[in-house]
C-alpha cells in the first residue's frame, strides 16, 4: 500500500493565471458568469491547460453491503443492494440513465454484497471484488479488517487507473450504494470530526423520527467503541466505514495523485472526501462538489472541507447521480471559456463594465 504516500500532483499556477486572463478578454463584464467562471478556472489549474475540458468523464459506482444494516437502520433490507446493482447493469436506475443521457461511461465495482448476483447476466462494466457478503457490526467490532481495508482501496484506485488507460479521462464521477451506508457515513464523519451523532445522523432511506434516533444512538456507541480510531484516518475507515466508502476514498486518493479532477456527490460520498483528505491534505485541491443533499449531515461536511456545492436541488439518492446532474454546467463552463469570442475578436471597442 506504499502509494498512499504518494503526493498530489500540484495545481498548475500559471494554467490558472493564464485562464484568469482570459476571462478578462472576454466579451462581458468582468465576473459576469459568476462560479461558471469560478469552475473553469480551477479547472484550468487542475489540468494543466489555458482551456480545460471534463471530457470524457466515468462515473465509478462502488457497491457493497454493511454489517450494521442488521441492527434496524435502513428503511430496505440488505437483499436490495444486490438487486440494484443488477438494475443499475441493466440501465434501470437513476444513475444509468444519467449516464445514458450525458454520454458518460459508467463502471461498478462490486465490493461484496449479501445478495447473490446472477454473474453470467452482468455485463463487462461490473467488476466484481468479492471481499465478503457484507462489512461487520461496527457498533460491536472493527467493521473490516487491515487486509479488506487495503483491498478497498486498491479496488479505488485500479478503478481510476482503468478510466485512465481506457479512455484517458479527464474528470472522475464517485458514486456508491449500500444499504446501511449513511449510517456508515454518519460514524465515520462523526470519528473524523469529533462531533456527535445527532449532528450526523439522518433519515437515510426514508427513516422516521425514532428510525433517525435509533441511528444516532447506534452511532454515539460504536464512537464510544472506536474512540481512538480519529488518530489516524485508515484507522477510522477500518472500524467504522464499508467497503464502498473505502474503495472511494481510495479512487478520490489515486485520481489526485494522477491530476484528475473529481465531482463528488452528496453526503456518503462526501464522508470520503474527508477521509482522502485526512489521508492526504492538498486531495481536496482537486475536488468539485456537485450538490447540497437534504441528508443533514451533509451540511456539516460541506462545511468542515469549505466546500460550496453547485446545485441545491433536495437531492438525497446517492449513487452518483447529483455529481451527475452537476456535469452540465461543468461542460458548460469549458464550452464558454473555450468559444467565447475576444474584445479585440469581436471588434468591440473597451471593456464592458
Amino acid at each position: 500500500m506504499s502509494w498512499l504516500a504518494k503526493p498530489a500532483r500540484p495545481l498548475d499556477e500559471a494554467a490558472r493565471r493564464a485562464a484568469v486572463a482570459r476571462q478578462t478578454r472576454l466579451t462581458k463584464p468582468p465576473g459576469a458568469l459568476g462560479r461558471l467562471e469560478e469552475i473553469a478556472i480551477a479547472l484550468a489549474a487542475m489540468q494543466g491547460e489555458v482551456c480545460p475540458t471534463v471530457d470524457p468523464a466515468r462515473v465509478l459506482v462502488f457497491a457493497g453491503d454493511h454489517g450494521v444494516a442488521d441492527a434496524g437502520v435502513s428503511a430496505y433490507p440488505q437483499s436490495v443492494t444486490a438487486q440494484m446493482v443488477t438494475n443499475m447493469a441493466s440501465g434501470g436506475a437513476a444513475i444509468s440513465v444519467l449516464a445514458k443521457t450525458l454520454d458518460l461511461d459508467l463502471e461498478l465495482i462490486v465490493l461484496g454484497t449479501v445478495g447473490k448476483l446472477d454473474e453470467a447476466s452482468l455485463p463487462p462494466s461490473v467488476h466484481l471484488i468479492g471481499i465478503g457478503p457484507s462489512t461487520r457490526d461496527f457498533s460491536r467490532e472493527p467493521a473490516m479488517s487491515n487486509a479488506e481495508l487495503d483491498t478497498c482501496l486498491a479496488a479505488g484506485r485500479a478503478a481510476v487507473e482503468r478510466a485512465v488507460a481506457d479512455q484517458d479521462c479527464r474528470l472522475i464521477v464517485g458514486g456508491e450504494m449500500g444499504i446501511g451506508n449513511s449510517t456508515a457515513a454518519a460514524a465515520l464523519a462523526c470519528v473524523l470530526l469529533d462531533r456527535p451523532a445527532a449532528e450526523l445522523a439522518g433519515p437515510g432511506t426514508g427513516l422516521d423520527a425514532t428510525g433517525i434516533a435509533r441511528k444516532a444512538e447506534l452511532i454515539e456507541r460504536a464512537r464510544h467503541l472506536h474512540r481512538t480510531a480519529s488518530d489516524t484516518p485508515r484507522e477510522a475507515l477500518r472500524r467504522v466505514a464499508g467497503f464502498e466508502i473505502a474503495a472511494l476514498t481510495g479512487a478520490y486518493l489515486r485520481a489526485t495523485q494522477l491530476g484528475i479532477p473529481v465531482l463528488v456527490d452528496g453526503f456518503i460520498a462526501t464522508s470520503a472526501a474527508l477521509a482522502a483528505t485526512r489521508i492526504l491534505p492538498e486531495a481536496r485541491d482537486w475536488m468539485l462538489f456537485a450538490h447540497s443533499s437534504r441528508e443533514p449531515g451533509h451540511a456539516v461536511l460541506l462545511a468542515a472541507l469549505d466546500a460550496e456545492p453547485l446545485l441545491d436541488l433536495g437531492l438525497r439518492l446517492g449513487e452518483g447521480s447529483g455529481a451527475a446532474s452537476a456535469l452540465p454546467l461543468l461542460r458548460l463552463a469549458c464550452t464558454l471559456h473555450r468559444e467565447m469570442a475576444s474584445f479585440a475578436e469581436a471588434g468591440i471597442d473597451g471593456a464592458l463594465s
